[in-house]
């Protein structure tokens, strides 16, 4: 498991309350806390993360040879 997150965020004097969950959802975003818990919702055996993160390296440098 990884390190806990806490994430706090407090509304500075005169903002608003759509800016302050702007702020939230960006520190979630920066965090990759989203991520984690999409990841962790069901378990998933090693091999097939292993073959996960071989695919998406291999897509990515297809795009990146694609793109040039």
């Amino acid at each position: 498991m990884g390190k806990p997150v806490h994430i706090e965020i407090y509304p500075r004097r005169g903002e608003s309350v759509e800016k302050t969950i702007r702020r939230f959802v960006r520190k979630t975003k920066k965090e990759k806390l989203i991520e984690q818990l999409r990841d962790r919702r069901y378990y998933e055996k090693p091999s097939v993360k292993k073959n996960k993160i071989k695919q998406r390296k291999r897509r990515n440098t297809e795009k990146r040879t694609n793109y040039v």
